[in-house]
C-alpha cells in the first residue's frame, strides 16, 4: 500500500476484526482512532489536516478529507445528533470533498461523496465486514484477484453506463454507489441506503448562476491557506481560468502551469497570457510541448496500482515534469479544471424530456445539435422519440463496434481488438444490470447528466491519488458536491445549448473573469503530440502487445492489438479506445509488480483521537 497516498479502513468493534487490523498495521497503517473498547475503529494513514474527529461517550464522528469543518465546529454540530438523519442534517452546510464515518449509539455509518469524488468500498474478511476508501486496500487485505469481466468492461468506449461505471475491479470487493451510505446495526448486519437525492432541476439561469458562483467560490477558497503556495493549471480555457481568478480573489499565492501545445492555430497560449496579465503577483510557468517528455514516456516504469485503470499513461511523464517544476516554486497543492465540462454542459439528450414540455424549443435545440454535431436524421429521431425504459435500454445494449447515441447515453462499444470472450463478459454484465438497475432520474437527459457528473468525480479521485503519489496532490473543485449540485439544480436547456459555449459558467463568472476569456469558444488539443508519442515509443508498445496481460486474461486479441498499436491511424477504435486499453494494460502490469508494502515507520499505531 502506498503510504504517499492517504487511506483508511473502518473496522467494527468486534473480536473478529483483530486479524484484519493486524494485517493492515503490517501494511503501513500507522494512524489509528479507537472504538470506546480500545479496538481500532479507523486504521490507515492520513495527514492531520485531513481528519476532523470528535468523541462524545459512545458516539463518535470523523470527517475525512478536504472540508470546511474542524473538530471544534464538528463537536458543536454533533450536539443533539442521535441518528444518521440528524447527522446529515447538521453536515448539510459543510462543503468540500470528504468522507463521513460515525458510530451513533452502536449503529455504524459511513459514506463518501454524492458524486464519487470520495468513494467507499466494502468486503468481508472472515466473518467481518470491513469498509475502506480504497478498493486496492481491501483487495490486498483479502488476497482478491482481478475480475475478468471488469477488465473486459474497461475496454469499452466512451464510458460504461450506470451502474457498471466505477465497479470494483476485484472479486469480493464491492463499491458503495455515490450518494449512498453503509449502515451497520449493533448486531453487525450491514445495508446500503441513499443519503443524498438530486435537487429538482428548476432554477432559472440567473438564480442558477448565482448558486454556482457561490459554490465555486467556496470550493476554491477552501483550498487557499495563509502562507502556502497554490499551483493551478491555466490552459486559457474557461474552467481552469475561472479557478485561477477565484484563487486570486481568495488571496492565494499562485503559481500557474500552461502547456504550450505544438498544434497549428494553438490559441491556449494567447488566452493564458491574457489571464496572467490580469492576475497580479502570479508566477506563470509555460511549458513548450517540444521540451517535455514525449507522450507515453515511462512504459517501463511501474507504480503502485490505482483502484482501477485510468487514462493517464499518455501524459504521465509530462505531468510529473510539471509537478517537479511547481514543487520547486513551493506549491503544496494543485488545482485542476477537470470536471468543468461535465458539470456545466448537460448532454444534448435533455431534448428528449424537453420535447414533452416545450416541443418547439426542443425541436429548435435538436436541430441545432444535429447541425453542430452532425447527427443523422435517424440519430436525431432516436434522441427525441426513443421511449424505452432504462432497464429496457440496458437490456438491448450490446457491446458492438460503434457507440450509438441515445437519450439514456451512448451504448458502450468495444474496440476491434477486444476478444469474443470480452464481448460475452460485457454482454453478461449489461444483462445482469438490466434486471436490477434503476436510472438516476426518470428523465433520460437528466439521468445522463447526473451520470456524467459521477464520471467526473470518479476520474477526479483517480487523478488525486495518482498525483499524491508524485508529491503534489491535484484537487478538482468542480467535482465538489456543492458545485455539482448547484449545476444539477438548473434547467438543462439554460445550462447548455447549441449556440453558446458554457452559458451557465459564463454567467456565474461574469464580472470576476474578464469577458474576453468568458467569450472564448475554441478548445485546443494535443493530437500531433499524441501521434508523435506513439511513434516514438512504437517499439515499447509493440513489446506490450507481445507480452500483453490483457491477452493473457483473454479479453484482447494479440494480433489485432499489435496492429492497433503499430498503426493507430488505421484502427477503428480511435484514441479513446486505445487509451482505455493502454490504461487497463498498465494497471495489470502495475498490479503484477505488486510492490511490497512500505515498512512501518513506527512500531505501534499513533492514536489520533485528539481533535485538530
Amino acid at each position: 500500500m502506498n503510504t504517499a497516498t492517504s487511506w483508511f479502513v473502518v473496522l467494527p468493534d468486534r473480536a473478529g476484526a483483530a486479524g484484519p487490523a493486524a494485517r493492515l498495521r503490517a501494511a503501513g497503517g500507522a494512524d489509528m482512532v479507537p472504538h470506546p473498547s480500545g479496538r481500532p475503529w479507523l486504521l490507515g494513514r492520513w495527514r492531520p489536516d485531513e481528519m476532523a474527529v470528535v468523541t462524545a461517550g459512545d458516539r463518535r464522528c470523523a470527517v475525512i478529507g478536504t472540508s470546511s469543518t474542524t473538530a471544534p465546529d464538528l463537536s458543536a454540530r454533533m450536539r443533539g445528533v442521535r441518528d444518521a438523519t440528524d447527522l446529515e442534517r447538521v453536515l448539510r452546510p459543510v462543503h468540500g470533498s470528504f468522507h463521513v464515518v460515525a458510530v451513533l449509539d452502536g449503529h455504524g455509518y459511513a459514506r463518501g461523496s454524492a458524486f464519487g469524488g470520495r468513494r467507499l468500498y466494502w468486503t468481508t474478511a472472515g466473518d467481518t465486514t470491513v469498509y475502506a476508501d480504497r478498493a486496492h486496500t481491501l483487495a490486498r487485505l483479502t488476497a482478491a484477484v482481478p475480475d475478468p469481466a471488469q477488465l473486459a468492461a474497461r475496454l469499452a468506449v466512451p464510458h460504461l453506463p450506470h451502474p457498471l461505471a466505477g465497479a470494483a475491479m476485484w472479486t469480493g470487493v464491492h463499491t458503495v454507489p455515490p450518494g449512498h451510505a453503509l449502515r451497520t446495526d449493533p448486531g453487525g448486519r450491514t445495508r446500503t441506503a441513499a443519503w443524498w437525492r438530486p435537487p429538482a432541476a428548476e432554477l432559472p439561469p440567473a438564480e442558477g448562476a448565482t448558486h454556482l458562483r457561490r459554490a465555486l467560490r467556496d470550493a476554491v477558497a477552501l483550498r487557499v491557506r495563509s502562507g502556502r503556495v497554490l499551483a493551478a493549471d491555466l490552459s486559457g480555457g474557461m474552467d481552469s481560468t475561472a479557478l485561477c481568478f477565484l484563487a486570486a480573489e481568495a488571496g492565494a499565492r499562485l503559481v500557474t502551469a500552461t502547456m504550450d501545445w505544438d498544434t497549428p492555430g494553438n490559441q491556449d497560449r494567447h488566452y493564458a497570457r491574457y489571464a496572467v496579465e490580469r492576475l497580479p503577483g502570479t508566477t506563470s510557468l509555460v511549458f513548450a510541448s517540444a521540451e517535455l517528455p514525449a507522450c507515453f514516456t515511462g512504459l517501463d516504469r511501474r507504480r503502485a496500482p490505482l483502484d482501477e485503470p485510468a487514462v493517464m499513461l499518455r501524459d504521465r511523464a509530462r505531468q510529473r515534469h510539471l509537478a517537479r517544476a511547481l514543487l520547486a516554486e513551493g506549491a503544496v497543492l494543485r488545482l485542476s479544471g477537470h470536471g468543468g465540462d461535465h458539470a456545466v454542459v448537460p448532454p444534448p439528450s435533455y431534448v428528449h424530456a424537453l420535447l414533452r414540455r416545450e416541443p418547439r424549443t426542443a425541436l429548435r435545440h435538436a436541430l441545432g445539435f444535429a447541425a453542430r454535431d452532425r447527427w443523422s436524421p435517424a440519430a436525431t429521431g432516436r434522441m427525441l422519440l426513443d421511449g424505452r425504459s432504462y432497464p429496457a435500454w440496458l437490456g438491448r445494449a450490446h457491446p458492438g463496434k460503434t457507440a450509438a447515441p441515445g437519450p439514456w447515453g451512448p451504448m458502450p462499444a468495444l474496440p476491434p481488438w477486444a476478444s469474443d470472450e470480452a464481448a460475452e463478459r460485457l454482454a453478461a454484465l449489461l444483462g445482469r444490470a438490466a434486471g436490477q438497475a434503476e436510472p438516476l432520474s426518470a428523465d433520460p437527459g437528466r439521468h445522463a447528466w447526473l451520470h456524467q457528473m459521477r464520471e467526473a468525480g470518479r476520474i477526479a479521485a483517480l487523478v488525486h491519488d495518482a498525483t499524491s503519489a508524485d508529491g503534489l496532490p491535484t484537487d478538482s473543485p468542480f467535482c465538489d458536491d456543492a458545485v455539482l449540485t448547484a449545476c444539477a439544480a438548473v434547467l438543462p436547456h439554460h445550462a447548455g445549448h447549441p449556440w453558446s459555449y458554457k452559458p451557465l459558467l459564463a454567467a456565474a463568472l461574469r464580472g470576476l473573469v474578464p469577458a474576453h476569456l468568458l467569450d472564448r469558444t475554441t478548445k485546443d488539443h494535443c493530437g500531433p503530440d499524441w501521434h508523435r508519442g506513439l511513434k516514438t515509443h512504437q517499439r515499447g508498445l509493440a513489446d506490450w502487445a507481445e507480452s500483453s496481460h490483457l491477452v493473457a486474461a483473454g479479453v484482447a486479441d494479440e494480433g489485432a492489438l499489435r496492429r492497433a498499436l503499430l498503426s493507430p491511424g488505421l484502427n477503428g477504435g480511435g484514441a479513446p479506445a486505445l487509451e482505455n486499453t493502454l490504461g487497463a494494460e498498465e494497471w495489470l502490469r502495475d498490479l503484477a509488480a505488486r510492490p511490497a508494502p512500505d515498512p512501518l515507520e513506527e512500531e505501534h499505531p499513533r492514536d489520533t483521537t485528539a481533535a485538530r
